[in-house]
């Protein structure tokens, strides 16, 4: 299941049916921007079909990376958008956090909370590295010696602080993932991205155009993963799947030529387009009302049903999912008054 621009073949985000979900955001490097190789969305994509787990994933993720390197545009309809990447890659057993820079790498094994933004974050020399990189770190300049390697912070173009506060979104992320510890749920992870004081909720020339949270659960227990399925989160309810999903409301996979104007994403962005804007207009509290009671309630019967999943078939608890899929794109549907 894939989070995928229309244009391209790769996707932002996505999970497979071994649940390893993974997540990229652009990051800027030293190294250098190339005009042709895999895009970190490829990448993304690859490691999903290939990996059954997450460290099998991030193997496929790197092997590639250091055989084909990364580059191309990364944008449509504009030339010359080039960027390095960074990954999160996780299983219900573990997680790691992947930086790239070129063709050179360094990993982290996730042992507490973390959280991913637009700047390299890896610091030292992580839990694992591409061959030779402290070599090159050391032959281009970036360091003097092997005690002075820290990734992130010589690798990154324009460098960055020390540590980032709390009011950007790299330092807003991790303060909250920090405060939630122990505490966190679906709910508290789609609220982590709706946040707007520093940005995590992008609404500008930027903007979210997706967003996934998955829940995974374990081995004999079904992962559900819920995912928007348009633009901003604010102005949107998640939906839940769980695999297979042959059966749920997906897209074939891209890419497309253009815009089906006819795709949920498109009208939903069309129609949200008045309440962008930071407000408290009656029309826009009451719109936003109707999403979170929508939402709620799916999140729910969702509980609900995984607390009852050991009393059922999974054949049984796939169909019943698939039910709350089918009300949830209904109703998300009708408050857009889509036909």
């Amino acid at each position: 299941m894939l989070s995928q621009p229309f244009w391209m073949w790769g996707a932002e985000m996505g999970v497979n049916e071994y649940d390893v979900a993974i997540g990229n955001e652009a990051v800027y490097t030293k190294e250098p921007l190339r005009e042709t190789g895999l895009l970190g969305m490829d990448l993304l994509r690859l490691g999903l079909e290939r990996g059954k787990t997450a460290r099998e994933a991030l193997n496929v993720i790197t092997s590639l990376l250091e055989l084909h390197g990364q580059g191309g545009n990364c944008a449509y309809g504009q030339q010359g958008w080039t960027y390095h990447n960074s990954f999160l890659i996780a299983d219900h057993k573990e997680a790691y956090v992947l930086d790239t820079a070129d063709k050179w790498w360094v990993a982290e094994i996730v042992k507490d909370v973390r959280s991913i933004s637009n700047n390299l974050s890896i610091r030292g020399k992580g839990d694992f590295r591409r061959e030779s990189i402290i070599e090159h770190a050391i032959e281009q300049g970036y360091c003097k010696d092997d005690d002075d390697f820290d990734f992130a912070m010589i690798f990154s173009d324009p460098q960055i602080p020390d540590t980032f506060p709390p009011n950007t979104r790299d330092g807003c992320s991790l303060r909250m993932l920090n405060e939630g510890k122990g505490t966190i749920t679906v709910r508290s992870m789609m609220e982590f991205l709706r946040e707007h004081e520093v940005g995590i909720c992008m609404h500008g020339a930027f903007q979210s155009t997706g967003s996934q949270v998955s829940w995974l659960r374990g081995e004999d227990e079904k992962s559900v993963h819920w995912f928007t399925g348009g633009t901003i989160p604010c102005l949107n309810i998640f939906k839940p799947y769980v695999f297979p999903v042959d059966e749920f409301n997906v897209l074939s996979p891209g890419p497309y030529e253009e815009i089906n104007p006819d795709w949920f994403w498109a009208k939903h962005a069309r129609f949200i387009k008045p309440y962008k804007r930071r407000s408290d207009k009656p029309e826009k509290r009451e719109y936003l009302n109707k999403l979170r009671t929508i939402e709620e309630q799916l999140i729910v019967e969702v509980e609900q049903l995984v607390k009852e999943e050991k009393s059922m078939s999974e054949k049984d608890f796939v169909s019943r999912i698939k039910k709350i899929n089918e009300d949830a794109w209904i109703q998300a549907k009708n408050m857009i008054n889509m036909k």
